[in-house]
């Protein structure tokens, strides 16, 4: 039997077997699932998101399992007698992920199945020997140096506003260097999970001290070494330590504590880690009341997601920001959906990346709908792990990218909530947005019209 054909018979023999209801309606949009695939979307190979409904049995959900011949990697989210699981399954060999959504969309125990997407961060160049502005992404109209096409950070802190009082920010990633000089002391120490080998807090991760790595399964978030570069560049720009006369300084300099969720690894970050690490965080804030505003999301690609787009919203329903880069294609997003940033989520800020000329980055993907801001994108100098004689020291280095720009608005959701304390996350992004300089560059290219300003933050 040749492969095309065996492959349609065991699609047909998996309908079968789950005796599929045309009648029933799927869940989620299978549309942009199957077009991502044909689009050629980077997914894991014989890896499925299935999103069983709620109510349904355990008897129902494993006869899904058995049907496709699948086995179950791991549970991303529990379910229980009202709520459906959502499970990573790995197909038998011959059964392609087009063909078992297909098969099993329509199932009655069913809400949705999806792939499981790749997604890589959203930096496009390296440039380390960049000297040309240094830090601006940081400056203001009045600050010394000066460029009005700065975050106007520097305002901020000429105002007397350096500390992010006890504001929490989750970095999901790569890994961010904790050992760094200038953000060792802006690290976040889990005060319910102390080092002992059990897990304390019950959250599931044993010794999560400053975060977890999800695509490592560990509590070092660090796992790359030096490869951990991105997540420690975007860390700086949040929360590197200002005034200690060295490195860089980020948007809020002192008394903000970031957590790294660690998803990104060599090879990219899944859907299911991505999830994992977005529910870790709204845990963190249900359960131990942190004051948690916004989660850093400098990666895309990959297709649509409905389970990614539900983890969101259980972020929106804690009251967490989603900070997101637009993506460095270039392309309006506007007509080419661009994931995460792209989904309609209320909690969600998409950011654009400006040069330090006020120019749209070449790069930057923007939206007059589905990018809300643009921020310092290119030049940007920050944070980074360096590898010397086998160990790891305190770097610095110049990134470009909607990477870059993301954690500029994030740093200011942190600045402006720890001046008040009561801001819903929705007044948060109400701020950054109302507060934007109109900018001829991002006129029509992103909602606001604009780009950040920090200054009153």
């Amino acid at each position: 039997m040749n492969r095309s054909l065996r492959i349609a018979t065991l699609a047909s023999a998996v309908a079968l077997t789950l005796g599929l209801s045309t009648a029933a309606t799927a869940g989620g949009r299978p549309d942009l699932v199957l077009s991502g695939l044909k689009a050629g979307q980077p997914h894991h190979d014989g890896e499925v998101l299935v999103k069983f409904r709620d109510g349904s049995n355990a008897a129902s959900q494993d006869a899904v399992r058995r049907g496709l011949g699948a086995q179950k990697i791991r549970t991303v989210r529990g379910g229980n007698a009202k709520v459906g699981e959502l499970a990573l399954m790995r197909l038998p060999r011959g059964l392609d992920v087009a063909t078992a959504v297909r098969a099993i969309q329509n199932d009655t125990s069913v809400e949705y199945a999806e792939p499981n997407w790749i997604y890589q961060h959203a930096a496009v160049s390296n440039d380390t020997y960049y000297t040309n502005g240094s830090l601006w992404g940081m400056y203001g109209d009045a600050t010394s140096p000066a460029n009005q096409y700065g975050s106007q950070a520097g305002e901020a802190w000429a105002a007397g506003h350096t500390s992010c009082g006890n504001v929490v920010v989750g970095v999901i990633d790569e890994g961010i260097y904790t050992q760094h000089e200038d953000l060792a002391a802006n690290i976040w120490v889990n005060p319910h999970d102390p080092v002992d080998g059990i897990d304390n807090d019950g959250n599931g991760y044993v010794d999560d001290v400053n975060g977890w790595d999800f695509e490592g399964g560990s509590n070092n978030v660090n796992s790359g070494g030096s490869g951990d570069d991105h997540g420690t560049h975007v860390a700086g720009t949040i929360a590197g330590v200002g005034g200690n006369g060295k490195g860089v300084a980020g948007v809020c300099w002192s008394g903000v504590k970031l957590i790294s969720a660690r998803f990104l690894g060599r090879r990219g970050g899944s859907t299911a880690d991505a999830i994992s690490a977005i529910d870790y965080f709204n845990d963190l804030k249900t359960r131990h009341g942190l004051n948690l505003v916004a989660t850093n999301n400098s990666w895309g690609g990959g297709g649509f997601s409905q389970a990614l787009q539900d983890a969101i919203g259980r972020a929106d329903s804690a009251g967490i920001l989603f900070i997101a880069a637009a993506g460095n294609s270039g392309a309006n997003n506007d007509t080419t959906a661009s994931y995460p940033s792209n989904y309609p989520n209320p909690n969600i800020i998409a950011v654009a990346a400006l040069t330090s000329s006020g120019a749209l980055a070449s790069y930057s993907q923007y939206g007059a709908v589905t990018v809300d801001i643009g921020a310092p994108g290119s030049g940007i100098w920050s944070t980074v792990p360096k590898s010397t004689k086998g160990k790891l020291v305190s770097g610095y280095a110049s990134y470009n990218g909607t990477s870059m720009a993301t954690p500029h608005v994030t740093g200011a959701a942190a600045l402006y909530r720890s001046a008040r304390p009561g801001a819903s996350a929705a007044d948060v992004k109400a701020a950054i947005l109302g507060t934007a300089v109109t900018t001829p560059s991002l006129q029509g290219k992103v909602l606001s019209n604009g780009r950040l300003n920090a200054s009153s933050f």
